[in-house]
């Protein structure tokens, strides 16, 4: 595909990185030194100009473009940008990502013509939310194509490795220290490893209780740390799900902004120094849950280590920088994607997905799931479909009424029926090509 990106930030450069080995990529961006930057490691032709000044795209008029997504840092930058994007080049698809949810409620979509726009702020907030209805889960994903779900569990309640017969549910990938991959079904579990478990919640609920990490039993009592954009749509999030927030950040305007768009639901402290004494006065140490949720990885790490030193039970970061998700998990942080990873992983999966297949990452990226949703005038009806050759860190599912029925050599599909594909990174490309293939 021919793929424009507009703004060569955190978000633009990793699509680039990722799309470039595939597609045709053009890259707009004001700044000239980050370009050169990305020209020296990426197959891509750098375009040198303002994503809002007509003439930049008038050095793309001779071609056609399958894309244009826009995801610099400004709302109004990306907006500008495909409406003049619209008037001077032809792309068929116009993706956008802004930070403001109100754009969602207007009309403003329609009008400058964006098939989809991505809103990370909210993604992290939703998943804070998902995550926080199973207490002792380390993340928890839904699907379009199915009510079933993807739960990791920390097993720090085993003594030894077990075997474990799956009853509604399958287990779909184990992480073990920085090793990932995809067991067999009679593949033994041991102490702290992190299960993947996809299937009917209530029966994975029954695993997480027998063998995941202590919890407090409720989860009501929620401090937030940092109390920019993101830490007040988390706190809203958890206002409207009925949850005490504290929310605390260093700046006083910051707190003075939080604490007006809250309304006064939650209790905004500003500290700018957070020793053990804010958890003696304010309470602190009596919380269910502790969110770090500044876009500074190493200070929400630290956060969280505080917290857990207080006997805090349930410890949540905000990654923002890939390359620190495995530190975090090493020393037991529940880990929720960034907004700017958010945003990556939401325009990949945009990106890779049809009308009948969707894509999605899991395990920090080294897990990929499949999911193609068989319809009434599909091409696989009644017929018996090969499955790829027998490959390790592969596993095909069919669900059908419900159930979840593992497929070995072949598998024939009714109407309704979903196929679900779970795959490490390095085997994407075949299970990719083959079930986009059906």
């Amino acid at each position: 595909m021919n793929i424009i990106i507009a703004g060569a930030g955190h978000v633009g450069y990793e699509l680039s990185k990722t799309l470039s080995p595939y597609h045709n990529i053009v890259v707009i961006d004001k700044d000239k030194l980050t370009l050169d930057s990305m020209q020296e490691s990426l197959d891509i032709l750098p375009v040198f100009g303002d994503v809002e000044d007509p003439e930049t795209y008038k050095k793309l008029l001779d071609k056609e473009f399958d894309l244009f997504i826009a995801v610099t840092d400004s709302d109004e930058a990306n907006l500008i940008s495909v409406i003049i994007a619209s008037d001077t080049i032809d792309a068929k698809t116009t993706l956008i990502r802004l930070r403001n949810h109100f754009f969602a409620k207007s009309s403003l979509m329609q009008k400058f013509g964006i098939d989809e726009a991505i809103f990370p702020i909210e993604l992290t907030s939703k998943s804070v939310v998902n995550l926080l209805k199973y207490p002792r889960a380390n993340n928890v994903k839904i699907f379009k194509y199915t009510d079933k779900k993807l739960i990791s569990l920390r097993l720090s309640k085993l003594d030894g490795p077990i075997g474990i017969v799956p009853e509604g549910y399958v287990i779909v990938g184990i992480e073990r220290g920085s090793e990932f991959f995809i067991p067999k079904q009679n593949t033994q579990i041991e102490p702290n490893d992190l299960v993947y478990l996809f299937g009917d919640d209530i029966d994975i609920f029954k695993f997480c209780k027998a063998y995941g990490e202590e919890t407090s039993k409720y989860s009501e009592r929620i401090v937030i740390f940092g109390a920019k954009e993101l830490g007040v749509s988390i706190a809203n999030a958890l206002i409207k799900e009925e949850k005490e927030v504290k929310l605390i950040d260093k700046d006083l305007e910051v707190c003075n902004i939080a604490e007006e768009e809250l309304g006064g639901k939650a209790t905004v402290l500003n500290c700018k120094f957070s020793t053990k004494e804010l958890y003696e006065q304010e309470g602190l140490k009596h919380a269910d849950i502790v969110i770090a949720a500044t876009n500074d990885d190493e200070y929400n790490i630290i956060k969280c280590l505080e917290a857990k030193e207080q006997g805090v039970k349930k410890v949540i970061a905000i990654n923002s920088e890939l390359e620190h998700y495995e530190l975090m998990h090493s020393l037991g942080i529940v880990v929720i994607r960034g907004p700017k990873i958010s945003a990556y992983n939401a325009i990949l999966e945009r990106i890779h997905s049809s009308s009948i297949v969707a894509e999605r990452n899991f395990c920090g990226g080294k897990g990929r799931i499949y999911m193609h949703k068989v319809l009434e005038n599909s091409n696989v009806m009644n017929k018996t479909i090969k499955l790829p050759k027998a490959q390790e860190n592969v596993a095909i599912y069919l669900i059908r009424d419900g159930k979840i029925l593992e497929c070995q050599e072949s598998l024939e599909c009714q109407a309704e029926d979903v196929i679900v594909a779970f795959c490490s990174k390095e085997q994407e490309d075949s299970i990719n090509k083959w079930i986009h293939s059906l």
